[in-house]
């Protein structure tokens, strides 16, 4: 089968909005209240892509982590199986932590679910929020900053899918080699860098002219726009042409406001507090909660709330692509599948009419 690789270079198709859930395979909650074991975990995240392509949602992101709260350690191989049983959804990485691993097989792997999926792969760079993978990995937390800097450099050199010749301090160096299996896309493997919210990370998604990825987890997401007016201005002072802005940042739809809250706060009072008791944060309460519901970054409500904020952040932003993080903790499985089917069957419809109508 043919493809149409006029489709296929996301960064330049600015105008048009796609709505996409992401997960990092939380570990979850059964019907008898205990945590399920990672292989069950891993096949209900499978099901969740399947029913995203089914209910008309455009993107199924996965994330990576290596610590026993999440079951996802590969996200290529679960987007692999997604893909093979869909048809049009695109799958990309929610984020790949390229600090901790090689660029190289990071490419391979992505273009060999680049092929498998008929032309549906992309790839979101980032640090990671956790630690954990280095020294799994056997790589020094003092290096963190020089991993990820010379990482992408190489990355973004081998998305021209042609001889590379490179070299850094943190791997062996390329003499005109080419890596393959190469892809249909003019550019590449679509590529973007997910960024938490510093310029420099913004400015080095310009240079090599990635997509840029905000993640949007707490606080109103109008305090981003700084950043995605500085990724503009940066792209033009580097010679590229318009690349696409999306959002990552989490949520849960379901029938009615109250019920969405009351399933999910307990899960997310979990898991902020496990990642606060980690990192010395303040224990998260239920003031902060109704808060961040209202005016923050939990996008959380009936599919008309969470659709009018949705709504709201791509219009003051100015993005094309809303990712939401639908998975929180130990939030179980039914409970998700729910809240994925009123994502596409009533909040994309609804968000698509309010911002046609603004």
């Amino acid at each position: 089968m043919s493809i149409d690789t006029s489709r296929l270079s996301n960064e330049r198709e600015t105008g048009h909005v796609e709505f996409g859930i992401h997960t990092f395979g939380d570990v979850t909650l059964g019907d008898d209240g205990e945590k399920l074991g990672h292989p069950e975990v891993l096949r209900n995240v499978v099901d969740e892509g399947v029913l995203a392509d089914q209910v008309g949602l455009d993107v199924v992101g996965i994330g990576e982590h290596h610590r026993p709260d999440f079951a996802v350690s590969a996200p290529d191989v679960v987007l692999t199986a997604i893909a093979a049983r869909t048809q049009n959804v695109k799958l990309i990485s929610a984020v790949t932590v390229l600090s901790s691993d090689d660029p190289v097989r990071v490419y391979q792997r992505f273009a060999t679910l680049d092929a498998i999926s008929s032309g549906r792969a992309e790839v979101s760079l980032g640090r990671g929020s956790f630690i954990e993978s280095f020294p799994l990995f056997g790589y020094e937390l003092k290096d963190y900053e020089q991993l990820y800097s010379e990482k992408v450099d190489l990355f973004a050199q081998l998305r021209s899918e042609e001889p590379v010749t490179w070299a850094g301090t943190i791997r062996s160096g390329l003499n005109e080699q080419r890596i393959f299996p190469t892809t249909d896309h003019e550019h590449g493997l679509p590529t973007w860098a997910a960024v938490g919210g510093t310029p420099e990370s913004v400015v080095r998604a310009a240079k090599y002219g990635f997509g840029l990825e905000l993640a949007i987890i707490g606080g109103e997401p109008s305090r981003f726009a700084p950043f995605v007016g500085l990724f503009h201005r940066a792209l033009a002072e580097f010679g590229h042409e318009e690349r696409r802005v999306a959002v990552h940042s989490p949520g849960f739809i379901a029938d009615a406001d109250e019920e969405a809250k009351e399933r999910y706060w307990p899960h997310w009072e979990a898991g902020m507090r496990k990642i606060g008791e980690e990192r010395g944060w303040a224990p998260p309460t239920r003031a902060g909660f109704e808060a961040e519901v209202r005016t923050g970054a939990l996008n959380v409500g009936s599919p008309e709330t969470v659709a009018r904020k949705i709504a709201s952040t791509i219009a003051e932003l100015g993005v094309t692509r809303f990712g939401l993080k639908y998975s929180m903790s130990t939030l179980p499985h039914d409970d998700m599948m729910r809240g994925i089917e009123l994502y596409g069957t009533k909040v994309k419809p609804m968000v698509l009419d309010m911002l046609a109508d603004s």
